[in-house]
Parts: C-alpha cells; structure tokens; sequence
C-alpha cells in the first residue's frame, strides 16, 4: 500500500461508514413511528435537528481540517458517531432517542463528513480534483447501497432496534483503520502545520463569502439538500404507501446508492475535463424530469425508475463543491470555505426533510412537496446558469 492509496482508502471507507449511517433513519421512519407512536413529521424533526447540528460540525470540521490533523478529527468523529446511533437500538424513551441521532449521532457524523474528506484528497491530488474526490466520495454511494441493502435484511428479520447496533458497530470498526494504518502510511501531511503536498493560495474565508459568486452558490446547495434529504428521508415510506412491499421499498434506497457512485464517478470526470458548471446543470434538468414524471405516474415502476434517475443525480454535486471554491477563490481557507458551503447544504437538508413531514401530516400524501421540489429544479438550475461568468472574476471582489 502506498500513501496516494491510504489517503483515497480512508477517504472511501470513513463516507461509506457515515453515509450509510446518515441514510438508516430513511429506512426505519416507518417503523420508528410506529414503535414510537410518533407523526412522520416529528422523526422528519429529528432528522432536521440532526443536519443543523451535522452542518454546524461540517464548518467545525473545516476549520479543524485547516488548523489540525485530520486523522484525530476523523476518528474522533467516528467514536461520537458509534456511541451515538449504536444506542438508539436500547432505548425505549422517544426523547432519548431523539436526543442519541438528534445531536450527539449528528456531532460526530459531521466530523466524518465530505468537508473533512476532501480536503484530505484535496491535498494530495491537486491535478485531479474531480475525480479523486468523486472517488473518494463514491464511499457514500456504495454505503448506502452496500449497508442499507443489508440493513433492510435486518429490518424484515429482526425490526428496526438491531439496525442501529450494526450502525454503531461499524463506526467503531474504522477506528482503528484511520487511527493506525492511515498514520504509518500517510504520516505528516495530514497536519496542515507540517509540510503539505500541495501548495496553498487564494483570497481568505471573510473576502469569499462576501462576493456574489459565493452567495449563488450557496443558494445552489442549498437547493440540491432540500431535495436531497427530502427524498432519502421519505421515499422508502412513499413507497411503503404506494403498496409496495418492506424488501423491495428497502432496496430502492439501497440501489439510489449505486446509481449515486455512477453520477458521482462521471460528474468527477467531467468537471476534470471542463469544470463543475455544466454537470451541475445537468443535474438539475434531470430532476426537472424526474418530478415532473413523478406526479404524473406513482406506480412501482415508476417510483423504482425515478429512484434510479434521482440516485444519479444524487451525490453529484458532492466532489463539485470544492472544485467549484478551489477554482473561484484557490485553496487558502480551502476547509473553511468548503466546511460553509456544505454546512449550508446539510441545514437545507435538514429544512427538506422536515417539510416532507409536515407536508405528508397536514395534506395525507407527498404531491405537494414533489410540486415543490420540480420548482426548486427550475430555480436550481437557472442559479447555476448566472455562475458562468469565469470563477477569477471574483476573486478580488467585496461586494
């Protein structure tokens, strides 16, 4: 093993882990709020809770990726995260298990999160940003379809309590791995205060945020959360309502994951080639399609289609980020920067989640918020559009 190959393997497996944790409670909603005998909207509440804190923990992480060794951020993460969702599954107490995914699973599974990772890989592949990190971000994908696949297993044999012990047992497994072999085989670097091999430069966290540039595209992430979380949070109990069966509703969550790494890997190629603004786009006017398909046809074929559809879109958008911050204001406060970003995608992911709760509660059916999300694809798309002027631009801007 060499060092490129420990940085991309921890990268890899420290999101397979936190993604498929992150994407459980879609899962179990179903069963949780029976169990619990709670609305959706309420366990939609804590799914909200959990990304305001993640998100939070994403811009703590970012500024902990530009000051410290990312190696005890990534496995500090990792420990709060197993403690956190490995003891929901023994806990009879709603507001405790509200309190276990809620914050103190959402701590830590910001500490393990696509801030802290890419600016990992960012590091060490500064020519292939795209890529590199699309690879490295393809984790998330094959978690949610390696361990949502077998977590719905779980789910049909033994309910929803064991789902979450296997969670917190694979979160402390990693420990070890990131401790250990990425220390012996990626040594210094990963101290931003020790030698890095890539060189540092560009304008300041302050002037970046301050240029319009910057306040689009958190507008853009913002969006692609809101309907990111929407979607992970409720299709498996969307489904669930259509008719389908526990199994099949499982594993469309779990093969959105597989599509994710096809979207992730090509988007990657493809910002490498002409950067990240026409893939992101396209993003959008898949999803244009995808909703408007949706509210026009609900059966099992066509939800399992735009599952598949969506999942490709899914975590597209994820490697872009830092491609989109590197190329408009360079790698100084890369973390920082990047930590802003997602920390405002995973706040309005939170917000989308919530809001298909409240949406389902109050109107029996998802039909409004699908109406909502095809709005959101328009707007998304045409932000992305107003980027196109070149990232230099703004690099000197204070306004």
């Amino acid at each position: 093993m060499n060092r490129y190959l420990a940085v991309m393997l921890t990268g890899f497996n420290v999101l397979l882990v936190s993604g498929g944790s992150r994407f459980a409670i879609g899962l179990t909603l179903k069963p949780m709020a029976i169990d619990f005998d709670w609305s959706r909207s309420t366990i939609s509440l804590a799914v909200f809770v959990s990304l305001v804190v993640s998100s939070t923990c994403m811009y703590l992480s970012g500024r902990l990726a530009d000051r410290f060794n990312l190696t005890h951020v990534l496995a500090a993460g990792l420990l709060i995260s197993a403690a956190g969702i490995g003891l929901i599954s023994y806990t009879s107490l709603p507001w405790l298990a509200f309190v276990l995914y809620g914050i103190i699973f959402a701590f830590g599974n910001g500490l393990t999160s696509l801030t802290p990772v890419g600016v990992l890989i960012t590091r060490w592949f500064p020519d292939r940003i795209g890529l590199a990190n699309a690879a490295a971000i393809s984790g998330m994908g094959f978690g949610q379809l390696l361990m949502i696949a077998f977590l719905a297993v779980i789910l049909v044999q033994s309910g929803w309590r064991p789902v979450y012990l296997w969670l917190g047992f694979a979160n402390l497994m990693l420990v070890p791995f990131v401790l250990l072999v990425v220390r012996q085989w990626a040594g210094k670097e990963n101290n931003p205060s020790k030698s890095t091999p890539s060189r540092v430069d560009g304008v300041d966290f302050a002037t970046a945020r301050k240029t319009p540039y910057f306040k689009r595209l958190i507008i853009i992430y913002m969006i692609c959360g809101f309907q990111d979380f929407f979607v992970a949070t409720h299709i498996v109990a969307y489904s669930l309502d259509q008719g389908i069966d526990t199994l099949w509703a499982g594993n469309i969550l779990a093969v959105m994951g597989l599509m994710s790494v096809i979207g992730v890997i090509l988007t990657g190629i493809w910002s490498d080639k002409s950067g990240p603004l026409m893939p992101t786009i396209v993003c959008f006017v898949i999803r244009i399609v995808l909703f408007t398909l949706i509210l026009i046809q609900q059966d099992k074929l066509t939800i399992t289609l735009f599952a598949l559809g969506y999942g490709l879109t899914f975590l597209a958008t994820a490697p872009l980020n830092v491609v989109f911050i590197r190329q408009a204001f360079g790698s100084f406060n890369l973390g920082t920067t990047t930590g802003f970003v997602s920390m405002a995608h995973q706040m309005a992911g939170g917000l989308g989640a919530f809001t298909g709760g409240v949406i389902f509660d109050q109107t029996g059916g998802y039909g409004a918020a699908f109406i909502f999300m095809l709005g959101l694809s328009l707007a998304g798309a045409f932000y992305t559009w107003t980027l196109v002027r070149p990232p230099e631009n703004h690099m000197n801007a204070r306004s």
